[in-house]
């Protein structure tokens, strides 16, 4: 197939030709392409691999861009093995053979595999830089593996409904559940977002873990949970606390994760990229992905067609005039294609090389959903295509398990669900910053939100860049002013207020002395539900607009605030955080209407989660059904991690291996 590309881009490029200035014989002509060919396919498995591993100093998004000046000057190498100089191209020609041809050699080895298990099963071996097993190989496991996957912010409600119906939006997943699989819902803690749960999940606790991001008055830091700089210390601060390396720590990997899990196989990792000198560990997931120069050829074609999609998609939105809305421009179609493409195929091609590899458990974080539904709604049409595009890829991960040395269970999760609605400013024309500045009597700062949305595919895609970070200080974040002022963060629908000149936690005695109106100004607007304050007499209380609780007592008066959240669960949940270090001076979360679940986000996303309302708190677990669940719901995160652990160690049931269970079509394996 190789030879025949290279003749058929030979015969209609005219700066490319494999013959004689006098003209050869057919013959001659396949003889010098099969050369041609079997130079730049031994060049390519032999030179290759060097090359990106000694490139893994550049950046991770650069060097998919060099993969084709790369595999061109490959092809210029390969050309000069043919007869007499036959072979003659210019060097941007070159680039564009060698894509092609890198392409056609994939398309044609995922054409075999279709027909031929064997022909796919090493198709996935190579994929993941693996060999398949061998007759003197040692024993295999035979305790199973177990790949969680999660499907970062699908909430439980959205993924009933894209297993419902005829035709499902994830036909590979619907075909598990009530078969071989069961669908449980589960309550996060208040912090309803990727950095709290999956810090509980992998390492047993996210305490002192009060948003997405805050303020730390001791460290004068804004904390981030997708920073590496803050990763890091978040999963210093879990292993310090509960004394366990984490979930992974037995011949695990982590995989597209904010932390490690204790595994020592880490690729794209966020804490393990602030560690000083080992950026090359968490980047190892690029140099395995693109090893391969066919996978660099795909994920580029596929990155500019999610960028053409995005453009047409959000245009289309408009024109439906689709609410709630947001702004789509600027940079945002390839940080979408970043989370949607290159972190997803990275992963998944890791999480497969794992699974060949018989690791005993595997995490990977699978973004692409999320960053979507940020931007255009989680019950949205380009939501749903995303799903559909996630199937395929546990589809693959799935029948890779056919070719692994030991039987795998696989789990899917969420870390949150998504909560819709118009967002606070557009619902109600201020920002929070603005509202809080007037309740503490202070002029407008004139500083438009430059919050922008994606922050989390933005931070991966500046990590994956090796762009230096920002906004560690509340200066750097732009959310200060003199220190006499509030610092205001969001966090989706919670927002966080801090006076860094106060010592310590600031009660509500000392804010009604310093700013009489400020409670009332919160608490009386529309868009708020409630607000966490601590009170010197009372302890923590939540104050709503008609009534309030007091947390350590139960006690509420006037109509309760937590009601239309969850009211005790959510009484719970609001109670821990308060006895956080870190947690602010005022935690408010936005109003939400308990019909429709919709609540008002703090920051410019058509979805959100972070806080308490609506389906964010309702993420979903899709587990093996013969591994057993505690009774009673499932309430805060860090009660996966008990669970999972205890699944690690549970023994799979005779007749039940993963491996022969899960019969996939190999044509959808491979859409």
């Amino acid at each position: 197939m190789a030879s025949a590309t290279l003749a058929f881009l030979a015969w209609i490029l005219p700066d490319f030709r494999i013959e004689a200035s006098s003209g050869d014989s057919p013959t001659q002509i396949a003889v010098t392409a099969a050369i041609g060919a079997g130079a730049f396919g031994v060049l390519s498995a032999l030179v290759w691999p060097v090359l990106v591993r000694a490139l893994l100093l550049v950046p991770a998004l650069v060097l998919g861009v060099l993969v084709f000046f790369l595999n061109g000057s490959l092809l210029l190498i390969a050309l000069r093995f043919t007869p007499d100089g036959r072979g003659e191209v210019t060097p941007a020609t070159a680039v564009v053979i060698a894509a092609v041809m890198s392409a056609a050699s994939s398309a044609t080895s995922t054409a075999l595999a279709v027909r031929d298990d064997a022909a796919y099963g090493r198709r996935l071996a190579r994929l993941a830089g693996r060999r398949r097993p061998r007759l003197d190989d040692p024993p295999s496991p035979a305790t199973p593996g177990t790949v969680f996957l999660q499907l970062d912010g699908v909430g439980h409600d959205v993924l009933r409904e894209a297993l419902a119906g005829v035709q499902p939006a994830m036909p590979t997943v619907a075909s598990w559940l009530g078969n071989t699989h069961r669908l449980t819902p589960w309550h996060t803690d208040w912090s309803s977002q990727t950095g709290a749960s999956q810090l509980a999940i992998l390492h047993g606790s996210n305490h002192d873990v009060p948003a997405f991001r805050w303020f730390e008055k001791d460290t004068g830091q804004v904390m981030v949970c997708n920073r590496p700089s803050s990763a890091a210390e978040l999963e210093r601060r879990a292993v310090a606390r509960t004394g366990s390396c984490g979930l992974l720590a037995e011949d695990g990997a982590s995989r597209g994760n904010l932390f490690t899990g204790g595994a020592e196989q880490s690729a794209l990792v966020m804490s393990v990229a602030a560690r000083r000198g080992t950026f090359n560990r968490p980047r190892s997931g690029y140099f395995a992905y693109f090893s391969d120069p066919a996978n660099a050829v795909r994920t580029a074609w596929s990155f500019t067609a999610e960028v053409g999609r995005e453009i047409l998609e959000s245009r289309a939105a408009r024109l439906r005039r689709d609410r709630p809305r947001i702004g789509r421009g600027g940079l945002y179609p390839l940080v979408r294609a970043f989370a949607t493409v290159v972190e997803r195929d990275v992963a998944v091609a890791a999480v497969v090389g794992d699974v060949l590899a018989g690791r005993s458990a595997v995490y990977a974080d699978l973004v692409a959903y999320d960053e979507v539904a940020h931007h255009s709604g989680p019950y949205s049409r380009d939501a749903r295509k995303v799903l559909t595009r996630l199937d395929r890829s546990v589809c693959l991960i799935a029948d890779a398990a056919r070719y692994a040395p030991r039987p795998y269970r696989i789990v899917l999760l969420s870390d949150h669900g998504q909560s819709t609605g118009e967002t606070f400013e557009g619902a109600y024309g201020v920002h929070l910053r603005e509202l809080v500045r007037t309740g503490c009597g202070l002029a407008e700062s004139g500083r438009p939100s430059r919050r922008k949305g994606g922050a989390e595919a933005r931070t991966a895609a500046r990590t994956a860049l090796r762009r230096p970070e920002r906004g560690r200080t509340a200066e750097e974040a732009e959310c200060a002013g003199p220190p006499s002022e509030p610092i205001v963060l969001a966090s989706g629908n919670l927002g966080l207020v801090t006076f860094p000149d106060i010592e310590g936690r600031a009660t509500r005695e000392e804010l009604d002395r310093r700013c009489p109106v400020l409670l009332t100004t919160l608490t009386s607007h529309p868009g708020i539900g409630f607000v966490l304050v601590r009170s010197a007499e009372r302890g923590p209380l939540a104050l709503g607009p008609r009534g309030e609780r007091e947390l350590a007592t139960g006690r509420i008066k006037g109509d309760d605030p937590l009601a239309p959240f969850g009211g005790e669960t959510a009484a719970a949940a609001v109670l821990r955080a308060d006895a956080f270090p870190h947690t602010a001076d005022l935690m408010i979360n936005s109003a939400c209407d308990p019909r429709t679940g919709t609540v008002h986000a703090f920051e410019e996303q058509a979805g959100s989660h972070g806080g308490l309302g609506g389906p964010q708190s309702r993420p979903f677990l899709l587990h093996p059904a013969d591994l057993p669940l505690p009774d009673g719901p499932l309430v805060g995160a860090a009660v996966l991690h008990g669970v999972f652990k205890t699944w690690l160690s549970t023994p799979a049931p005779a007749p039940s291996i993963v491996n022969q269970g899960l019969t996939i079509p190999r044509s959808s394996a491979l859409g």
